[in-house]
This record gives C-alpha cells, structure tokens and sequence, in this order.
C-alpha cells in the first residue's frame, strides 16, 4: 500500500526550525520528537535562516507607509 505525503502547516516547520536553531537538542532527536527525516530539518532551518532578513526588510517598508 502506498503511503501518502505529509503535509505540514508553516507553523509546525517553523516551531521545528527553531528548535534546530536553539542548538540544544541534536537534529536527531528533533527528527524522532517530532516524527520527521533530519535532511527535513536541515532544510527548513536553511529557508527559515535564509528568509529571516526578509522580515526586518519588509517590517521597514511597512513602518514608513504608516508613518506617512
């Protein structure tokens, strides 16, 4: 029988990436906690590093239109 893809919300993939981020616990043991492949991990503690400047440019962005 095939086994269908999981699907995770933004939130979880978050929650997981930071925890990653933390350092205090192993990638491995997020993977068995939270029922996931470490590549995984790696993965979305890469695009949440990769996307955090994102934020900060954006927030500005917003300050000034509502300073206006």
């Amino acid at each position: 029988m095939k086994q269908s893809r999981q699907k995770h919300s933004a939130t979880f993939k978050a929650k997981v990436a930071l925890a990653a981020i933390k350092g205090d616990r192993t990638v491995g043991e997020l993977a068995g906690e939270y029922g996931v492949h470490p590549s995984q991990i790696h993965a979305w503690k890469k695009a949440l590093l990769d996307g955090a400047a994102g934020v900060f440019e954006n927030g500005s962005d917003r300050d000034d239109k509502t300073n206006e």
